[in-house]
């Protein structure tokens, strides 16, 4: 597989967004990682050689490439985090090495999933991602491709949707009293559980909430249905992280009301019927298996 480009990854998002207003200069400068006698260096360089900004800053010493990347992802709303960025964990890939091998393979499957389900034509918004058992990845994904189709433009909702052993909390960092549980038992509104994820434009996370002792009566009730209808009014695309669908019936209830799943895998983990069997009962819960992916971490 070829891997794009840090520079041509950003621009793609730069089409998305449209062009950027505010030059690379200008936005190290405000962020305080240059100085202005600096740029002006920087300038001279760069006019006198033909350059570009950031190549005859690193020539001079003056900027790392990962300084010319963080400016490139503001100035092209393609937004990711730094290294030194500790209010999310470092499981979140796309948020810290967006132009790694591991993020081009999720961007992947992003433009798979534009193409097969978020297609426009079809409505459709919603998206279960569900595994036969736990220790799979289930969670791992759906944080990381909530990141891609956030930075893509699109206002994604990542929803915790596992009432068992949820996760995602804990992953982006959030607080857990208020969340789904809390909606579906009438405590709570969407609104005042949804978090937004100020670093990560158009990416809000609705975890879990507090564990409930019901969690399948909690989904079955027609707050969830009412919940969902205001999710699709505020967001593009909506993922739900579920719990192991081999072990609890909660998954394919989630998967019925999304109208579409995606069945992961891990390699030298997954037991092969139990995945066949996993599909199966999506398939006889109504839900359409869009695909499936191998975890290969």
């Amino acid at each position: 597989m070829n891997f794009a480009t840090p520079e041509s990854i950003i621009s793609r998002a730069a089409q998305h967004h449209g062009l950027a207003s505010q030059s690379i200069g200008a936005i190290l400068v405000d962020s305080g990682r240059l100085s202005a006698d600096a740029a002006e260096s920087i300038i001279k360089l760069q006019k006198a050689e033909g350059l570009r900004f950031g190549d005859a800053a690193i020539q001079l010493g003056l900027l790392t490439e990962a300084d010319v990347r963080y400016a490139l992802s503001h100035q092209f709303n393609y937004p990711y985090l730094l290294p030194d960025d500790k209010n999310i964990s470092e499981e979140v890939v796309a948020a810290f090495k967006p132009f790694s091998p591991v993020v081009e393979k999720l961007r992947a499957l992003r433009s798979q999933l534009m193409l097969r389900w978020f297609d426009g034509e079809t409505g459709n918004k919603m998206l279960a991602l569900t595994s036969p058992d736990t220790g799979e990845g289930r969670s791992y994904i759906a944080a990381n491709l909530a990141v891609v189709f956030s930075q893509l433009g699109e206002r994604t909702l990542l929803i915790d949707a596992d009432l068992r052993n949820p996760r995602q909390h804990e992953i982006f960092k959030l607080g857990n009293r208020t969340g789904l549980s809390t909606i579906l038992a009438g405590r709570t509104t969407l609104d005042e559980s949804i978090n937004r994820i100020p670093n990560l434009l158009g990416l809000s996370v609705l975890p879990a909430g507090a564990i409930p002792p019901n969690p399948q009566e909690l989904l079955s009730r027609p707050q969830f249905t009412s919940m969902l209808q205001a999710a699709q009014q505020q967001f593009d695309v909506i993922l739900f992280d579920t719990s192991a669908g081999a072990e609890f019936a909660d998954a394919q209830m989630i998967a019925a009301r999304a109208g579409g799943a995606i069945v992961l895998s891990r390699k030298n983990i997954t037991h092969a019927s139990r995945l066949r069997d996993l599909t199966t009962s999506l398939q006889h819960s109504g839900a359409t298996v869009v695909g499936s992916v191998l975890n290969g971490n």
